[in-house]
């Protein structure tokens, strides 16, 4: 057996979403399952760094996927040709895109559809593909993989895919999310808050991802007591945030950070402020749970499903509802402590090895079908 896999994001600053995806499940896999061959299919010399097994090969065939045209010319003449050569068995591919050329078969991950439901967060070169070709994609895939029983269901509502054809499978967060020392909580805050307690954001700096309204929402508090700590790059150069001078010394932009820095930033926070419009899933909800940190999250999309009794909740169009949950989380300590017991309780529903798991489950059953 032969199972080929896109590995295009493992790339450097690429492990959120997508790559921290694809890293959790393809590092599982090709340790644990030394009976099959793996060929990991790369547009660019990685940066993240797999064990070097035998039965593991490492491809890089360009174009560098930049821009969907490039995207198109990878998928439907590199991948087959290297899907040939190698004589694979399988494609999986974990960010939703196929090879419409390719007759193996294929399991995608279709993580969520936001492009279809808001199609003007994103620039509309890539809008316009994603719109065009992953109906195409979920069409031709054998399997299809999704994170949440909301996006399941989504996507059988916005493609008329059978039910039957898609897998629920849950993400998982990194081990090294843990509660924290009193000793390092207070370093972490010196460090990056001017030794005050901080809510947390952390993503891509996405529309969706709702950061600019959070803001907002914050700076409308009068007098806060708690700083607001933002984690993650921007998406595309065209999305600004402003900040009202007056806050700006209490409002913290860290950009990206490495693995073992966010966890201790995630598990020194108050709280975390999580509201995006639209998601998946969202993995910041289960880091945080992992580190007992309370939540505030939006109560739209897959949100309440994932988070359950760790969170409140707020309308993220509302911009006084998101400020009435920052302020509630600050004023009300007994509420911070029980979300915090529940955090901890619900975090043990969610693992990468789980996962990992779960979905090999659904790539060895399609290959051997």
């Amino acid at each position: 057996m032969v199972i080929a896999i896109n590995c295009r994001h493992l790339t450097p600053k690429k492990l959120e979403g997508f790559g921290t995806y694809t890293y959790a499940l393809v590092s599982r896999w090709i340790t644990e399952h030394k009976e099959v061959n793996f060929v990991l299919i790369f547009d660019r010399e990685p940066a993240v760094v797999l064990p070097e097994l035998p039965h593991v090969k490492k491809v890089v065939v360009g174009p560098p996927t930049r821009h969907p045209l490039l995207y198109w010319i990878w998928f439907e003449w590199s991948i087959p040709r290297i899907l040939k050569q190698y004589q694979a068995t399988l494609f999986f591919s974990p960010d939703g895109y196929n090879s419409l050329r390719s007759n193996i078969p294929s399991v995608i991950t279709v993580h969520d559809l936001n492009f279809e439901h808001n199609p003007a967060d994103l620039p509309k070169v890539i809008s316009w593909y994603l719109r065009k070709f992953v109906p195409k994609f979920v069409e031709k895939a054998t399997r299809v993989l999704t994170v949440s029983e909301y996006s399941k269901l989504d996507i059988t509502r916005c493609y008329t895919c059978p039910s039957e054809k898609i897998s629920t499978v849950y993400n998982g967060a990194h081990e090294i999310y843990q509660p924290l020392s009193e000793e390092v909580i207070i370093n972490t805050r010196k460090r990056i808050s001017n030794n005050r307690p901080y809510f947390l954001f952390v993503g891509s700096l996405h529309p969706r991802k709702n950061v600019q309204r959070l803001i907002t929402a914050y700076q409308g508090i009068n007098n806060p007591s708690v700083d607001l700590v933002i984690v993650g790059s921007a998406m595309w150069r065209d999305h600004h945030i402003t900040v009202d001078p007056r806050a700006a010394e209490r409002i913290h932009f860290l950009g990206y950070l490495a693995q073992k820095e966010l966890a201790e930033v995630m598990g020194s926070a108050l709280a975390l402020a999580y509201v995006p419009y639209f998601e998946g899933f969202g993995i910041p909800l289960v880091e945080a749970m992992r580190c007992e940190i309370p939540i505030l999250a939006a109560n739209t999309t897959c949100l309440p499903e994932i988070a359950g009794d760790a969170a409140i909740y707020c309308d993220p169009f509302n911009v006084q509802e998101i400020q009435k949950g920052l302020e509630e989380l600050i004023e009300n300590h007994a509420l911070r402590v029980q979300l915090s017991e529940n955090s901890k309780k619900r975090a043990a529903a969610f693992s990468w090895d789980l996962a990992a798991k779960q979905s090999w489950e659904v790539i060895y059953t399609t290959a051997n079908t």
